[in-house]
């Protein structure tokens, strides 16, 4: 014999319009009535309070009225708001009482707004691995810079509520494992980024993101561990690529790659706090970097490929233009170009190889990639010139192929340089594949950006990762 529970709550105009049914339900089958908000409702009748929305969370309800039909194997089937049809094709009944033919339900309170995390926090932590710890202090902030969670800015206290809510944005298991992150090798697994998500002030959208930067910082040929140990400047800077960018709300127009956009923000620091917090890269001990850059709080930035004329950096990649992807690069901070004279694309190419000849130091060659971010306004002297990524990379080359008599110790009165075995020699400033072309920017202001690369660039030690993101 089938079993029923109907769920319904007293503030709900449907639940009341089907309340005169009753009668005809519960003498010909078996229902438990399930109310959320009221003991007394429907009143008159044998009543289970949900009181706690356990019951309701566990069954999944997210409208009422919700009738569910059982046998003893579990559920069999069930029908939401009021469809005369449907409803009298799951009883089996006729009824007689004359109500409209459909009426739509009503939001159950398990999805009142803060509710979903508050219960998932309450029913189900025993899917969560992460230490619960108790603090005295009145000032949760200041008990996480206690701790040492913080990068130095203020950080979001962790509540199993904020974790709970985060681990919303992905469908992955929370224990899901993810690697180990260097330096200290810690375990990592989806929990543990999204309490760094939490922490940098995350939404629970950006998590996938995220994942996807830690999952390509773990990368052997990123080299994270070796990025942590130089006494060079680097450290991760996320591109995102893709439809994922766009829904978040990435900014890649106007200060594309300064402050003001939580997601750029955000996305970035939890990268910089997982490696923090799970892997103990802290300045100072492993990370030996002399000077750093700004950077190493935050550096993510999406590509600006609305209206481009050129492939995107992921479609390069060789992923699909619907593909959302992450890209990983070992990168300093921005250097700027001005160029406001130049109207054909050779003037204009001629610029931005001047410029990035003193990426690391002029004389070093194929040691740092780059990546040159194109404005808006300079890509359009390319695009009226029907000028491809491509064509614009091929000319750099050529214009970047550098005589050894420039290059080796002494040249120029400076000692630094290269062995004098190279003075015979016409040598590239960047390793094959060691510049990348991107897209970002503001609509005015003929101005570019150079972003150079670690000096260990390359096999032998860290190349941009480019990975996609899984929601």
């Amino acid at each position: 014999m089938s079993k029923y529970q109907l769920f319904v709550k007293e503030s709900c105009g449907t639940c009341k319009l089907i309340e005169p049914l009753l009668p005809e339900i519960l003498n010909q089958l078996d229902v438990e009535l399930v109310s959320q908000d009221d003991a007394d409702f429907p009143e008159g009748y044998a009543v289970t309070f949900d009181e706690s929305l356990e019951r309701s969370y566990r069954a999944n309800i997210e409208i009422v009225p919700t009738l569910i039909k059982e046998h003893d194997s579990g559920e069999v089937s069930r029908i939401y708001g009021w469809d005369k049809a449907a409803w009298q094709e799951i009883t089996g009944l006729q009824f007689t009482i004359k109500l409209p033919l459909f009426q739509p339900g009503c939001g159950s309170k398990t999805l009142d707004p803060g509710m979903p995390e508050k219960l998932a926090a309450r029913f189900e932590a025993d899917k969560l691995q992460s230490r619960v710890l108790e603090f005295t202090a009145d000032d949760d902030i200041e008990a996480c810079f206690d701790q040492g969670w913080s990068d130095g800015l203020p950080v979001v206290p962790p509540t199993k509520v904020r974790l709970m809510r985060m681990l919303s944005g992905t469908k992955r298991d929370p224990q899901e494992y993810i690697g180990a992150v260097p330096p200290d090798l810690g375990r990592c697994t989806i929990e543990k980024i999204a309490l760094n998500a939490v922490l940098a002030g995350c939404k629970p959208e950006y998590l996938p993101v995220v994942i996807t930067a830690v999952e390509a910082a773990l990368e052997d040929e990123f080299c994270m561990h070796g990025l942590l140990a130089t006494t060079y400047f680097s450290g991760p800077m996320v591109i995102v690529n893709g439809p994922l960018a766009r829904s978040i709300g990435m900014n890649a127009k106007g200060n594309a790659l300064g402050q003001g956009n939580r997601a750029n923000a955000t996305i970035g620091r939890a990268l910089q706090l997982v490696i923090r917090n799970i892997g103990g890269g802290r300045p100072r001990q492993v990370d030996r970097s002399a000077l750093g850059n700004p950077g190493k709080y935050t550096f993510c930035f999406a590509e600006d490929e609305a209206g481009s004329c050129w492939q995107s950096l992921a479609e390069e990649k060789g992923f699909a233009a619907e593909d959302s992807t992450v890209t990983l690069f070992a990168a300093d901070g921005v250097q700027g170009i001005v160029d406001q004279k130049s109207k054909d694309p050779d003037s204009l190419t001629r610029s931005f190889a001047a410029a990035l000849r003193v990426v690391a130091h002029p004389k070093l060659v194929m040691s740092s990639d780059a990546f040159l971010v194109v404005s808006p306004e300079h890509e359009r002297v390319y695009r009226e010139a029907d000028w491809s990524k491509q064509d614009l990379k091929d000319r750099l080359a050529e214009l970047l192929m550098i005589p050894g008599t420039e290059l080796v110790a002494g040249a120029g009165g400076i000692t630094e340089g290269l062995p004098q075995t190279a003075v015979d020699k016409v040598l590239p400033k960047f390793r094959e594949g060691g510049l990348s072309v991107v897209r970002a920017g503001g609509a005015a202001g003929l101005f570019s950006a150079i972003i150079a690369g670690w000096a260990a660039s390359g096999p032998m030690g860290s190349i941009p990762v480019t990975k996609k993101i899984i929601v």
